[in-house]
């Protein structure tokens, strides 16, 4: 890279601005800088890159160096003195320092958000339908009572640390056969606080938290379902060194209902009814979630799977509150046995219907239903009389 263009060797062209290049500059050190690229040539990269910034960061080198090139800056190929700190061994002094930290590390230990915390709650249907309050135990970890989250037994000092003078970072130096190399740590005396707790709180033992349990109210909004999460914001653990607390997370689960099954906003009811109120129709009562019962009427000749509504009657929307329909699903029940009278009556419709879908016996195409066209009406109500 001996001979390469500085302009090349920074990424930037010739009508950059010094802010450009110095951008460039920053970005390419980054790269190439041997603590953080372990390839073979990283050091001599690095080295041409100060190079090329100390010239073109430089508004009369940059002039000079435009016009004749690099015998244009100097003859020891741009470096009149030391760059920045530029030793001998070709360390890297004071360049690092200004774009990767100061000497002091003026930040002290960041702080650090509380990890959340996961409970389960078991609800009823109507629960989960109409919503409910809930109280909740966790355990969670709370600033030490004792302390007040300090870590130092109460009336003791807190020093500041020595070695990082409150810093909570210290800068390490490393010095090879090409230069000195820094890097910026936490400190390891402090463990990045700042700060020394001569005695350590009998409680926490200086951790500056401890473990609690808590009971929480939540509120279960109307319309959750299994398997969604309430959330609460803050409920969490506390956070270290003035981070936010985590939040507290409740997982739902709903427990089945005896006579109604959940479809979305929607509760589904299955109505039994025998095969003489499907053909002649009747009035039902249906029962409705936590509310009286509501009459359907059920029309003559109704067919199995038969769906009815009523509106307004199903699950709250979570969004906006209004609620879903209530379904009503026909199921035609046939009795699995019998009395003898029932049986008879069965034999005389199924004889009546088959007469009524063909002609007589006698081939001539009459039929009882034709003469009497009152006659499974009739047997109809017997047999609605007889299933009950």
């Amino acid at each position: 890279m001996a001979n390469q263009d500085y302009y090349q060797v920074l990424g930037v062209s010739r009508s950059d601005s010094e802010e450009d290049i110095r951008k460039a500059f920053r970005k390419k050190a980054m790269e190439y800088h041997p603590d953080r690229n372990k390839n073979a040539d990283a050091e001599e990269k690095f080295k041409e890159i100060n190079e090329a910034y100390q010239v073109l960061s430089n508004s009369t080198k940059r002039s000079q160096y435009d016009l004749h090139g690099r015998s244009g800056v100097s003859s020891n190929g741009g470096f009149d003195r030391p760059f920045e700190g530029f030793d001998v061994f070709g360390g890297f002094g004071d360049i690092f320092d200004s774009f990767f930290g100061e000497a002091s590390g003026r930040r002290t230990r960041e702080a650090q958000r509380g990890n959340d915390v996961q409970q389960r709650v078991v609800l009823t249907f109507e629960e989960a339908v109409f919503g409910a309050e809930r109280q909740v135990e966790i355990t969670r970890h709370e600033n030490c009572q004792r302390c007040s989250g300090a870590g130092n037994e109460p009336g003791t000092p807190i020093n500041t640390c020595s070695t990082c003078r409150g810093s909570g970072r210290v800068r390490r130096a490393q010095r090879s056969l090409f230069g000195q190399f820094s890097q910026i740590t936490p400190c390891s005396t402090c463990r990045g606080a700042g700060k020394i707790v001569q005695t350590h709180c009998t409680s926490c033992r200086g951790e500056g938290m401890e473990r609690r349990k808590r009971k929480i109210s939540v509120n279960i909004p109307a319309g959750v379902e299994s398997g969604m999460q309430v959330r609460l914001t803050g409920e969490g653990d506390v956070g270290r060194d003035g981070g936010s607390s985590g939040n507290l997370y409740i997982h739902v689960d709903v427990q089945d209902h005896p006579l109604f099954t959940r479809d979305g906003h929607d509760l589904i009811y299955h109505l039994g009814i025998n095969m003489a109120e499907a053909a002649l129709g009747s009035e039902k009562l249906v029962p409705t979630l936590g509310e009286d019962y509501a009459t359907i009427k059920v029309p003559a000749g109704t067919q199995p799977a038969t769906e009815f509504r009523i509106r307004g009657k199903g699950v709250p929307r979570l969004d906006n509150g209004r609620r879903g329909d209530l379904r009503i699903m026909v199921n035609l029940q046939v009795p699995r046995s019998v009395t003898a009278q029932q049986r008879k009556l069965l034999e005389e419709l199924a004889e009546s219907m088959n007469d009524s879908a063909g002609t007589g016996p006698d081939g001539s195409g009459s039929n009882d239903k034709e003469e009497n066209p009152g006659t499974d009406k009739g047997l109809f109500e017997r047999i609605k009389e007889s299933l009950g």
